[in-house]
């Protein structure tokens, strides 16, 4: 063993933790007041092996608690303790092979992702908090940065991305994508197969133990004079489900930094979601265009604003975060201004909805 291979491997051993608490004022809310609590604690440990080769394991946990109350009135008290992530990984410079609980996600767009089959990621959430999902997953890197994906799910029963049933969780879940450079940009295609169990469907005319269902994926971004990219997917169920059999979502997005004082970001995007019987039928569409502005007002603080606007319902819904840094504290203030009918086609990861309506919430996150 040569000596740059000895000083190559090794155990080690790291524990981490993020702790986060938010009250939030929603007069519009049955119950107006909100605090809540979460630590998430992570322990990694990693062998190196020779030739740049790795083990590694990581496994954390979501402890949350939240009280919503109405004054003299009215009082909900939740909590629980959920595994986060937990899984083993081997690795070497152009392998990778993981198992277990794990986030997966991909795609070209921002904020808007048709390709969001597996997380909840939520754009206005500053910790940027999502459910794994349980599986393999192996990535390939060529050494021309294209690269190829290949998983594997089971006992996946909850909701994901845009899924309208869930999956059946006895069933297993697979696919693929494929990466690849390309002038001025890069583009890929994305495949995944898996049995929905629509059982608990609100139409009973709709209700099957199982579904087969295919979901085929595209997208590119490029680096021109903007930043823009291009995403979209197509779902397709066996069985007949009305306007529900398939389903299309469609992203255009541009990314551009204005000179303006520090730096003036800009992010525009289109997403349009159609729904019919027939494939690219749109017998029943969703329009949004999402904005986001984010300045840097120094090197501690932060201002971002995201604005939708929904063209169906003739609706916007407004959010504006500061942000300020102090080593390892971070401190969010957001006020939201929002139709009480809260149709924004995102995921949050609590699965309480409460930003519909006009509101204030503060959060301070520690990182240890």
């Amino acid at each position: 063993m040569t000596a740059q291979e000895t000083q190559d491997t090794g155990d080690s051993l790291m524990f981490k933790g993020q702790v986060s608490v938010f009250e939030l004022f929603n007069p519009n809310a049955t119950l107006p007041l909100w605090t809540g609590a979460r630590y998430i604690p992570q322990l990694n440990y990693e062998v190196r092996l020779p030739e740049q080769r790795k083990i590694d394991f990581e496994a954390s946990a979501n402890i949350f608690g939240t009280v919503a109350f109405h004054p003299f009135d009215s009082l909900d008290v939740d909590g629980d303790v959920q595994p986060y992530r937990i899984w083993g990984r081997y690795s070497t410079p152009q392998f990778e092979l993981r198992a277990g609980l794990q986030k997966i996600n991909f795609g070209s767009a921002s904020l808007l992702r048709p390709l969001m089959w597996f997380d909840q990621r939520d754009p206005r959430d500053p910790l940027q908090l999502t459910n794994g999902v349980y599986g393999i997953l192996a990535r390939y890197y060529f050494l021309n940065n294209a690269n190829v994906w290949v998983w594997g799910l089971y006992g996946n029963d909850n909701n994901k991305g845009w899924e309208v049933v869930p999956s059946h969780g006895k069933v297993p879940e697979f696919g693929g994508r494929f990466q690849t450079p390309v002038p001025r940009g890069e583009a890929a295609i994305t495949f995944h197969h898996r049995t929905a169990d629509s059982r608990s469907f609100y139409l009973p005319e709709f209700q099957y133990e199982k579904v087969a269902e295919n979901k085929i994926g595209v997208d590119a971004k490029f680096d021109l004079t903007v930043g823009c990219w291009f995403e979209a997917t197509w779902v397709n169920k066996s069985e007949p489900m009305g306007m529900f059999t398939n389903q299309e979502i469609i992203n255009l997005g541009l990314d551009y930094t204005f000179g303006i004082g520090n730096g003036l970001n800009v992010i525009v995007e289109q997403l349009i979601a159609g729904f019919g019987e027939q494939p690219f039928e749109f017998e029943e569409t969703a329009t949004f265009t999402l904005l986001n502005l984010n300045y840097p007002i120094g090197f501690f603080d932060n201002i971002n604003a995201i604005v939708y606007f929904d063209w169906g319902n003739k609706q916007a819904y407004n959010f504006l975060t500061w942000q300020k840094q102090f080593n390892n504290f971070s401190l969010y203030v957001m006020g939201f201004v929002n139709p009480k009918t809260y149709n924004i086609p995102t995921q949050t990861f609590t699965g309480e909805n409460l930003f519909a309506g006009s509101g204030l919430q503060v959060m301070v996150v520690y990182n240890h």
